[in-house]
C-alpha cells in the first residue's frame, strides 16, 4: 500500500463533506467562499484523496507544524466559550468576524 493511500482518507473526506454542508447552512454568503482549513500532516490529511477533495472545493490549507507551541492542549478551554459567543451571529463580511474575534479575545 502506498504511503499516500489510507482507508481513513475516505472517512476524513466524508467529515469534510459534512463540514462543507454545515458551513453552507450556517454561514451563507461571502464567508462560505475561501475556506481556510488548518490541519496537521496526519496521513488522512495528506493523502491524495484528501488533497483532491481540497482542490476540488478550493479550500486552502493553513499549515500547522507538528508539536507547534502556537496551540497547546491547555488552550482548548477557549473553544467552547468562543463557540457560545459567536453562536447565532451572521457576519456580513470577514472584517466583521475578525473585529468580533478581536473584541472577544
Amino acid at each position: 500500500m502506498s504511503k499516500r493511500i489510507t482507508p481513513f482518507a475516505s472517512r476524513y473526506c466524508s467529515t469534510l463533506d459534512r463540514l462543507k454542508e454545515a458551513i453552507r447552512r450556517k454561514r451563507p454568503g461571502p464567508l462560505r467562499r475561501g475556506v481556510v482549513l488548518q490541519h496537521d500532516n496526519a496521513t488522512p490529511h495528506s493523502a491524495n484523496l484528501t488533497q483532491q477533495w481540497l482542490q476540488r472545493y478550493g479550500w486552502e490549507i493553513l499549515p500547522h507544524p507538528a508539536h507547534s507551541p502556537d496551540l497547546a492542549p491547555s488552550d482548548f478551554h477557549l473553544f467552547g466559550p468562543l463557540k457560545r459567543h459567536l453562536g447565532g451571529i451572521a457576519f456580513e463580511t470577514e472584517d466583521g468576524l475578525t473585529s468580533e474575534l478581536r473584541n472577544w479575545f
